[in-house]
């Protein structure tokens, strides 16, 4: 499988060279344009194989109920995956180790990375932040993507980071969820919401644009039909 990211970072898209008899997984509605050779075929988790428990926590985290599996024929073929938002896009080779990734941010994948959902805290649910995470882990490429441009912060210690500009981070590093200012009211009207402090070592990827205060900032402004 070969990927090559194409109009980074405002408006990103993923362009997936399969060969023969590859799989490519990639969450439901992301395809923008494929082979005509290619094989799709919808299941609720991996290919010729049951996961309806595992579909509902995707679904329960931001994620697409089914996700779709394209097969390349003899002649291999290729895909192009878009996501919903305007952003950038990269790859992470998975080698047996695992990411966590923010609801919403993952495109698609090899066949052999599995996809898990991940509870973030109950703090979540009050501070507007997205309230899931999701692991992934196996072997082969990730295709993830942003909302805005994207950046790697490699960690070596201690650094805190807005839970609504985390797109994933290793799983090497530890973390813990807490207020970015001295209290829930000062976080509050400080606008900040939900920190996350990263200790240990490892890659935490970042966006420039948090979806949330952007869905805020546009509501005010758009009225009812």
């Amino acid at each position: 499988m070969e990927v090559k990211i194409e109009k980074g970072p405002g408006a990103a898209a993923a362009k997936v060279t399969l060969q023969p008899n590859e799989v490519l997984t990639a969450e439901s509605g992301a395809m923008i344009a494929m082979s005509d050779n290619l094989h799709v075929e919808t299941t609720t988790h991996k290919k010729n194989s049951r996961g309806i428990m595992k579909a509902i926590k995707r679904m329960v985290s931001g994620e697409s109920f089914f996700m779709n599996h394209f097969t390349a024929g003899a002649q291999g073929g290729t895909v192009w995956l878009g996501s919903t938002l305007p952003g950038d896009m990269f790859t992470y080779e998975l080698n047996g180790d695992k990411l966590i990734v923010q609801a919403g941010s993952y495109v698609g994948s090899a066949h052999d990375v599995n996809v898990e959902f991940n509870w973030q805290g109950f703090k979540s649910l009050f501070s507007g932040e997205s309230a899931f995470w999701l692991g992934v882990s196996g072997k082969g490429t990730v295709i993830l993507n942003s909302f805005g441009a994207i950046y790697p912060i490699h960690v070596d210690g201690e650094y805190v980071v807005d839970t609504g500009h985390i797109v994933a981070f290793q799983e090497t590093l530890n973390f813990s969820i807490g207020t970015a200012g001295s209290s829930w009211i000062n976080s509050y009207f400080g606008g900040e919401g939900l920190i996350c402090r990263f200790k240990g070592k490892g890659t935490v990827w970042c966006q420039s644009h948090n979806e949330n205060a952007f869905g805020s900032a546009l509501t005010p402004s758009l009225t009812p039909r």
